[in-house]
């Protein structure tokens, strides 16, 4: 029994205050980096070629309706690509692309196929993720490259700001080194397939190897594909000794390593949410 964790009716998860964006279009307007997609044309007189946009955070399932959308194909077609898609994924991914379809601006041309996109992300991702500063971060953390996307993606989904990542990367590394469940409702949003800041106590019954509240360590794959701020979290996360965080109100996370002083923190969070809702069991990096 862990005497330092509070009881499960008492636990409330942790969630970043901000909304999700659900991009429905093919492109969307953000910052990127710019890939450059090889063309199967020799090189000639063409139009400009639209761009395909791929923001931080997004999940596998959103990367390939944006690729249907933009490639005009019917809705599935994308995923259904993947078995012939040749990606190359680290074996501990199962053949799952998650984490690895890499945030960037990507050149669409006459011939892009979802085959070709899909591979482009992946080896975008492989050249980003497996370079020596990350594998050496992964080493520091007694951790392999491919669970560091894990992290990284926790880190892009729960952080606030840029500013907050490193501390909620160190709030997972300090859960994880304690024996603590992680207790991460982006982990459950993600087994649901959904997006939302509020989670319920029934949520955190959910059989699945996603639900943080009941499994120890990390999920079994990332939960989004992270960019590159939350790489660099994931590798240094900042000195601390936090087990909890809270975002109260827009700009305003606060991070903890007193249980009680966290209860006082979800209590201000709770106040400043619509008092038409019904109290909700909300996060903090866990308790």
């Amino acid at each position: 029994m862990q005497m330092n964790t509070p009881p499960r009716s008492t636990i409330r998860l942790t969630r970043r205050g901000r909304l999700v964006l659900i991009a429905t279009g093919a492109v969307v307007a953000g910052t990127a980096v710019a890939v450059p997609l090889l063309s199967l044309d020799s090189p000639k007189k063409e139009a400009k070629p639209a761009t395909l946009v791929i923001p931080e955070g997004w999940r596998a399932s959103q990367v390939y309706e944006a690729v249907d959308k933009a490639l005009a194909l019917p809705a599935g077609t994308t995923r259904n690509a993947l078995p012939k898609a040749g990606l190359k994924l680290p074996s501990d991914a199962g053949g799952n692309p998650e984490g690895y379809l890499f945030p960037a601006t990507y050149p669409l041309d006459k011939k892009a196929t979802p085959q070709t996109l899909l591979s482009y992300m992946v080896d975008t991702a492989d050249k980003k993720f497996n370079g020596a500063p990350i594998a050496a971060g992964a080493q520091r953390n007694a951790l392999n490259v491919y669970q560091t996307v894990t992290v990284a993606s926790l880190v892009q989904a729960e952080a606030a700001t840029d500013a907050d990542m490193g501390k909620v990367a160190r709030v997972v590394f300090n859960r994880l080194k304690r024996g603590l469940p992680l207790q991460l409702d982006s982990t459950i949003n993600y087994a649901l397939n959904r997006f939302t800041p509020r989670t319920t106590e029934s949520d955190t019954r959910l059989a699945s190897p996603y639900n943080s509240y009941q499994r120890m360590g990390l999920p079994p794959t990332p939960i989004d594909n992270p960019g590159e701020e939350a790489m660099r979290a994931a590798i240094s996360p900042t000195p601390g000794d936090w087990l909890y965080f809270v975002t109260v109100k827009p700009g305003d996370t606060r991070f903890t390593a007193s249980y009680a002083e966290h209860q006082r923190n979800v209590a201000e969070f709770n106040r400043n949410q619509q008092p038409s809702k019904s109290p909700v069991s909300r996060s903090a990096a866990p308790g």
